[in-house]
C-alpha cells in the first residue's frame, strides 16, 4: 500500500544567539576502563559561532574551534548517562571520483573525524559492501557513497561534518548529495557540550559555519509534541536524480525503561562479553544470518553492529535505572516492520518507546503495512500491550518523508517490577 504523510512538522529557522553550555557526565567508553570519559571544558557559544564565520580554511576554523572548547578533562560518572543518539547520514553522487567511495578514507582519516565528535573506534567489521566500526559511543557505518555516523553521551556530532565533507570531496573526489541529522529531545539536555546544548543552536553551529552552509544550506523541523518526546530533523537534499530511482529507509526504535530483567544482562557482572549478552538477551535471534560484532562495556553498556548483504542493524544499551535506555536501528528494507518491531520490543520489553523513520517516498511505496498505523501492539508472552500515543510526519524537499511515533506499554493486569521512577522529558 503507499503510505499516507500528509501531517505537518514544525519547521525552524533561527537568527537568534544561544546560552552557556553546562558540563554534564559521562559514563566510561573505552574498553577495561571505570568512572570517567573525556569532553569538553566549559565554554559560551557566542565566542565560538563568531570563530566558524571566519573567512579562513575549514581546517583552520576546526582548529579554533576546538581550542575554545579546551583540553578535554576527566569526569567522574555520577549515575546519570545520554543514550538516545545524534544521527549523521551523509550521501554522496555515484559514479564520480574514487569507485570505492567513501571506503577508501584512510583511518586516520577516520579517526580524525571521530576524534571531532569525541569517540574513539573500537571494533571493525566489513563485507563486500560497507565497513562497520562499533564506537566508544554508538556506532559508524562506512559505505562507497555514504556514511552513517551515530554517537550518543555528550558526544559533538556536528563538529566531525566538515571533516568528513573535507576528506570526501578534496581527497577523493566525491560531491555531496544529502545529508541529514537527527536526534530526539535529550533527557539531560544541561549535561550536552557545545554545539548540542539545544536544536537552534545546531542549526546555528552549521548556518555559522560559512563554508558548510555555502554546501548545505538545509532546514530543520520538529515533530511530535514539544511537550513529550519529540524528534529534531535537520535535512540537507543536493539530490537531482529521479525520484523513482531512491528507495532507501531507515527505522530507529529508542527504548526507555527497559525490564530489571532485560537490563540486568548488561552488567558485565552479570555477563562478562559482549558475545554473553547478545546471546542471553535473544538479540541474536533478531539478526539471523548477519555478521554481528558486540563489545560489552566496563562495568555496564552494551553496543552492537551487525551487516548483511547491504543492510546494517545496531543496537545500543545503557542499562542503568536512572538512564535505561536502548536502540535498535536497521536500514533492511523489510516489506513489513511488524516482526521486528515486536521481536525488539520481547527482548527489552520497555515501558515507552518512540520510532522513527526517513525514507525516500518510493521506498515507502514498496511496503505492504505502515508500521505508524498500528494503534496497539499486543505482547502475549509478556501479557503486556503498547498504545501509541502519537504520530507525526512531514515531507522534506518533495521526496524525503521522516515520521515518528511514540507508544506507552499498558500492563494487561499482571503486576511488573518497577524500571525505575518516571522521568519527565526535556523541550531541548
Amino acid at each position: 500500500m503507499v503510505v499516507d504523510v500528509l501531517s505537518s512538522a514544525m519547521s525552524f529557522d533561527v537568527t537568534t544567539s544561544s546560552p552557556p553550555v553546562a558540563q554534564g557526565s559521562d559514563r566510561e567508553a573505552q574498553p577495561g576502563g571505570s568512572g570517567g570519559s573525556s569532553s569538553d571544558a566549559p565554554e559560551t557559544s557566542s565566542a565560538t559561532v563568531s570563530d566558524l564565520s571566519d573567512s579562513g580554511g575549514e581546517d583552520d576554523v576546526l582548529t579554533k574551534v576546538d581550542s575554545q572548547a579546551g583540553d578535554g578533562e576527566e569526569r567522574e560518572y555520577t549515575g546519570c548517562f545520554e543514550g538516545p543518539e545524534k544521527t549523521l547520514e551523509v550521501c554522496f553522487k555515484p559514479g564520480i571520483g574514487n569507485p570505492q567511495g567513501c571506503r577508501a578514507l584512510t583511518r586516520q582519516s577516520l579517526d580524525r573525524m571521530c576524534s571531532r565528535a569525541k569517540c574513539t573506534i573500537l571494533h571493525q567489521i566489513s563485507n563486500d559492501y560497507l565497513d562497520a566500526y562499533v564506537l566508544s559511543e554508538s556506532s559508524l557505518f562506512v559505505y562507497p557513497h555514504k556514511v552513517v555516523m551515530k554517537t550518543c553521551g555528550t558526544t559533538t556530532l556536528l563538529r566531525c561534518v566538515a571533516t568528513l565533507l573535507q576528506a570526501a570531496l578534496e581527497q577523493q573526489g566525491l560531491v555531496l548529495e544529502w545529508m541529514g541529522y537527527s536526534r530526539k529531545n535529550f533527557t539531560f539536555p544541561s549535561d550536552q557540550l557545545f554545539p548540542h546544548s539545544s536544536f537552534e543552536q545546531e542549526l546555528q553551529y552549521l548556518r555559522a559555519h560559512t563554508h558548510l552552509e555555502k554546501r548545505l544550506n538545509g532546514a530543520g523541523y520538529v515533530l511530535g509534541p514539544v511537550t513529550g518526546d519529540h524528534w529534531f530533523v535537520y535535512i540537507a537534499d543536493k539530490c537531482d536524480r529521479p525520484d523513482y530511482t531512491a528507495t532507501d529507509r531507515t527505522i530507529n526504535m529508542m527504548m526507555f525503561d527497559m525490564h530489571p530483567d532485560t537490563a540486568k544482562h548488561f552488567y558485565k557482572e552479570a555477563c562478562p562479553t559482549g558475545r554473553e549478552m547478545t546471546k542471553k538477551t535473544g538479540i541474536a535471534e533478531l539478526v539471523p544470518g548477519a555478521v554481528v560484532d558486540d563489545f560489552a562495556f566496563d562495568p555496564c553498556g552494551y553496543s552492537m553492529n551487525a551487516i548483511l548483504y547491504d543492510s546494517y542493524y545496531t543496537i545500543h544499551v545503557t542499562p542503568e535505572e536512572s538512564c535505561s535506555y536502548a536502540s535498535f536501528e536497521t536500514n533492511n528494507p523489510f516489506k513489513s516492520y511488524r516482526s521486528i518491531i515486536n521481536n525488539v520490543l520481547n527482548v527489552f520489553r520497555p515501558k515507552r518507546w518512540v520510532l522513527t523513520m526517513v525514507a525516500d517516498k518510493a521506498g515507502l511505496n514498496t511496503i505492504t503495512e505502515n508500521p505508524f498505523d498500528v494503534e496497539k501492539i499486543e505482547l502475549p508472552l509478556r501479557k503486556a500491550q503498547y498504545i501509541r500515543t502519537s504520530v507525526c510526519s512531514t515531507v522534506v524537499e518533495g521526496d524525503c518523508v521522516c515520521i515518528m511515533g511514540a507508544w506507552d506499554m499498558r500492563d494487561k493486569g499482571v503486576p511488573t517490577k518497577g524500571a525505575g521512577r518516571p522521568r519527565t522529558v526535556s523541550l531541548a
